[in-house]
């Protein structure tokens, strides 16, 4: 309000409950309504049917849960400044440790955080915050664009009371509330009412546990009141926004051309590279033809859970890695590259380098796409490994390093290369079976 009258000529919202809220608070300001939808909303529901292409592109393969952490601008977000007993500054410790717990073919990483998170501290200081999770794997999905795909493919949240988890909510996405700041809301508000019936993180306990039983116990209809406050006009805001815009400027509305938004872009495909160490687990499950569970951990830095009898341990590390002391002792040391990259070399004459230059090495890995790898093992034998396509032509894809690891372990474990030729290995990880052809590579 300035001298009396409101400032605006109009305010647009996006459902007559906010104009109910208006009256209340600010009366004067009600006659400046105009109800014109979401057009971000929108977008989100045009998107719905693109939910596979998304997670394909943002590199979640088969089995995966797709986790986006979500912290919006306030001292009381996920990641704000009124410390961990009021609810937030969590996220910087959270994410290694979602790494750290969850096992890495089986859970996808990605962050959203809001632009201003990005322009008040600078891009630099997000990235150094959240480089130990980017280099577990992490996704940091820009502040602008994107985000709503990221939100489509997710299989959970775990955010605050920021917009994004309430789209998340109102989409029947899983979510799980890791910071709430609710004596700062209006209790009358559709963000209040998500407080009070989504789960809430118990940032002390194990975050596996409570995100898995965000997902299994979810209900579809369980945010349908909050998702039917998100707009009163849903599909319809494009043209309730452009005959206001029209209004307002005492134009006539085009009558030839109708009023639409822009459809949501496939991302750009961005599957997990981890150059932080990853510890390993393996189990023989079968031996004709050869099967291998496989469990791996980015940034592990205690045993995980999983060990025990039955499993046996190693550590593939990332030619690149920052903790280079760690490729002296690494049993799978892991690039990725396109074959034919000259900076690198290709695959057998890298892998030759690998293992000539760290003797304790057993395999070196040189993953040149999304379903397949050249390894060469200690003995010299150089080896493709591809995924086994189904009788679509899909094959369900995990991280070539994996397969890696399940042929190290193979190997490792006294079992011959021969064995594992002809059918191919299964390489299991979490519920699903991963079927790879192994080819051996004559040489000279």
């Amino acid at each position: 309000m300035s001298h009396g009258r409101p400032l605006a000529s109009a305010t647009v919202l996006s459902h007559p409950e906010q104009l109910d809220r208006l009256r209340l608070a600010c009366p004067e300001a009600a006659e400046t309504a105009v109800l014109a939808g979401d057009p971000c909303f929108d977008r989100i529901l045009d998107g719905l049917p693109y939910r596979e292409r998304y997670r394909r592109a943002l590199g979640v393969t088969a089995g995966q849960r797709l986790i986006v952490v979500n912290s919006t601008w306030s001292p009381g977000a996920l990641l704000g400044d009124a410390g961990e007993d009021e609810g937030g500054d969590l996220l910087p410790s959270l994410l290694p440790r979602l790494a750290a717990e969850l096992p890495a073919d089986e859970y996808r990483t990605a962050a959203v955080l809001h632009p201003n998170i990005w322009h008040g501290h600078g891009p630099g200081q997000v990235r150094s915050w959240l480089d130990r999770a980017r280099r577990a794997g992490m996704l940091l999905v820009p502040p602008l664009e994107g985000w709503r795909q990221a939100l489509i493919a997710a299989d959970c949240v775990l955010g605050d009371h920021g917009s994004v988890t309430y789209y998340a909510a109102a989409i029947g996405i899983p979510v799980l509330l890791g910071a709430f700041p609710d004596g700062a809301l209006d209790p009358d508000s559709p963000v209040a009412a998500l407080g009070r019936v989504a789960p809430h993180l118990r940032p002390y306990e194990g975050l596996r546990a409570q995100l898995d039983r965000a997902v299994d116990t979810h209900e579809p209809d369980r945010y349908r009141a909050l998702a039917d406050q998100v707009s009163s006009s849903p599909g319809r805001s494009a043209a309730l926004l452009r005959r206001a815009f029209y209004d307002l400027i005492g134009l006539p509305e085009p009558e030839d051309r109708p009023a639409l938004l822009d459809r949501l872009p496939l991302p750009a495909y961005e599957p997990a590279e981890r150059t932080a160490p990853v510890r390993v687990l393996t189990r023989l499950v079968g031996t004709g033809p050869p099967e291998i569970a496989v469990v791996r951990y980015a940034d592990a830095r205690d045993e995980p859970e999983d060990g025990g009898i039955g499993w046996d341990a190693h550590t593939a590390v990332h030619e690149d890695t920052r903790d280079a002391d760690r490729l002296r002792i690494a049993d799978v040391i892991v690039r990725y590259a396109a074959a034919d990259d000259p900076r690198v070399g290709p695959p057998a004459a890298w892998t030759a380098e690998i293992l000539a230059g760290h003797p304790g090495c057993g395999l070196a890995a040189y993953v040149t796409g999304p379903d397949h790898c050249t390894v060469r093992t200690r003995a010299g034998e150089l080896v493709r490994l591809a995924a086994a396509p189904d009788r679509d032509g899909r094959a369900d894809l995990c991280d070539p390093a994996a397969y890696a690891s399940a042929l190290h372990a193979w190997v490792g474990g006294g079992k011959s290369l021969e064995e594992a030729t002809g059918a191919g290995i299964t390489v299991v990880t979490g519920d699903v079976r991963h079927h790879v052809n192994v080819n051996v590579e004559r040489l000279g």
